[in-house]
């Protein structure tokens, strides 16, 4: 079964404040968890425009989404492009430029891309490295593992899985690839494995969870479409919309903090002034002063969302 991770779901689509009528934006399709709930709520005036790079997800999409067709346009593209995307579609455009009334990220991978073994996401089964959300483009975990510099494994197995044995593993991974070709996850699960001294092997999650997401997130260029992507968006929002982010990163989350940090503009009178007169209104206001987290009784049915957190802001 085709299913999506539903950490905040409910919230996330609340918190867009969806209009019957409007036009609204699916950033991450996946399962289409997301985009159903927001297609019901649109009445047949309404349009959605969901994006997703996976032609599995959007295959399975067509069929989930196949009662509400008369509202709801995918399209196969890397959010990254949403600016793009949207000025070719007319509805979406005001004034000649993109202008919606919402848009959503969950960048919380799909179910299968984690559990279905060909995909390459997973350490719990062996497949070919792969782990490209796009089999389209080049760029594959068997080529960072056997082709990068071990510094350069390194850096991004601790910058982006905060593994603190990633020299470790990056110097078993590059005398292992001098003897032969490192071609399966299962391969490089035991070799992380031997990176990692026993003891702390002994707790906390599987050995490879870490390693195999700082890959995954290089892999795809994540961070680096993920900002993009929230730039554009800003700009693609009409006065009123809102923008809703559901991570699971701490890069992730971080990128989103700033972003609209640099978005919002704080008055710079003095606290004894009676009322405003800097005039510095911003362009965003937070609709949430700290970040939405799962709740207690989630966290039971899907340990997969302990670390995701929600944010939400609004366009002036």
């Amino acid at each position: 079964m085709f299913h999506h991770i539903t950490v905040l779901k409910e919230e996330a689509v609340e918190g867009l404040h969806i209009q019957p009528g409007g036009i609204y934006v699916d950033c991450t399709l996946g399962g289409a968890g997301h985009s159903s709930l927001i297609a019901s709520k649109l009445g047949p005036g309404g349009l959605l425009i969901a994006l997703d790079q996976d032609e599995t997800a959007l295959a399975n999409a067509a069929k989930v989404l196949a009662p509400y067709e008369d509202r709801v346009h995918t399209v196969k593209s890397n959010f990254r492009e949403i600016e793009e995307v949207l000025q070719g579609i007319p509805q979406a455009l005001r004034e000649g430029k993109p202008q919606v009334d919402g848009i959503l990220f969950d960048l919380g991978v799909s179910s299968p891309q984690l559990d279905e073994a060909d995909r390459g996401f997973s350490y719990n089964h062996d497949a070919e490295l792969d782990m490209r959300m796009d089999r389209t483009t080049e760029l594959t975990a068997k080529v960072i593992v056997n082709e990068w510099t071990p510094e350069r494994i390194a850096r991004i197995l601790f910058e982006y899985g905060e593994e603190k044995f990633s020299r470790r593993i990056a110097s078993v991974i590059e005398a292992a690839r001098a003897k032969r070709t490192i071609e399966t996850t299962g391969e490089l699960v035991e070799l992380i494995k031997e990176g990692i001294p026993a003891a702390a092997r002994r707790t906390g999650p599987h050995p490879a969870k870490r390693s195999f997401q700082a890959l995954r997130i290089a892999v795809n260029d994540e961070l680096g479409a993920f900002e993009e992507a929230l730039e554009q968006s800003i700009r693609c929002l009409a006065p009123g919309g809102r923008v809703a982010v559901i991570t699971f990163h701490s890069l992730e989350d971080r990128i989103c903090k700033q972003t609209f940090a640099k978005y919002v503009e704080k008055c710079t009178c003095p606290p004894d002034f009676p009322i405003c007169v800097c005039q510095k209104s911003g362009v965003l206001k937070l609709v949430n002063r700290k970040p939405i987290v799962p709740s207690r009784e989630e966290l039971e049915t899907n340990q997969r969302a302990r670390s995701s957190k929600l944010r939400i802001a609004e366009k002036y």
